[in-house]
């Protein structure tokens, strides 16, 4: 966990990678529950038998289902301290760029691409999150992540 005092230590950082997560594990269960909640019941996800057969080998996840983990695998890999607020302002490039085949290890590298001052002591920051894939010289993702921070 990479740990930040303030806001202000942000800028002199663009450019460089800040952090990498923890590994977590991508469950059937945590598949099907994302196929619930969204709708999306593709057999390559959902049909393990019939995905064994398929162009995968197994079951994979949905890529918004890896691309909604970006939140949890940063606040896994840095903290920004001495901010009241944080929110999800958007995404710029999204490449699914790997599938992600069930019990796939994912962890997720951070690097910061800009951090633009806002009104009211906030900032937004753009982040590259390229998220790997264990195993793998391809990563699943790589998506710019928007997010502001109000301190």
């Amino acid at each position: 966990m990479r740990t930040f005092e303030s806001l202000a230590e942000l800028p002199a950082l663009v450019g460089q990678e800040l952090a990498v997560s923890d590994w977590i594990t991508i469950t059937q269960q945590q598949i099907n529950q994302f196929a619930q909640a969204t709708g999306d019941h593709q057999w390559i996800h959902v049909d393990e038998e019939r995905a064994r057969a398929g162009p995968f080998g197994a079951p994979i996840a949905h890529g918004f289902l890896t691309l909604s983990l970006i939140p949890r695998l940063v606040e896994s890999a840095l903290e920004i301290r001495n901010t009241r607020m944080g929110v999800n302002y958007g995404l710029n490039r999204v490449r699914f760029t790997s599938p992600v085949p069930v019990n796939s290890r994912l962890r997720a590298r951070i690097k910061l691409l800009a951090c633009d001052p806002l009104p009211d002591n906030g900032a937004q920051m753009t982040w590259q999150v390229t998220i790997e894939r264990e195993g793998s010289d391809k990563p699943a993702c790589v998506a710019e992540s928007l997010t502001r921070r109000y301190a």
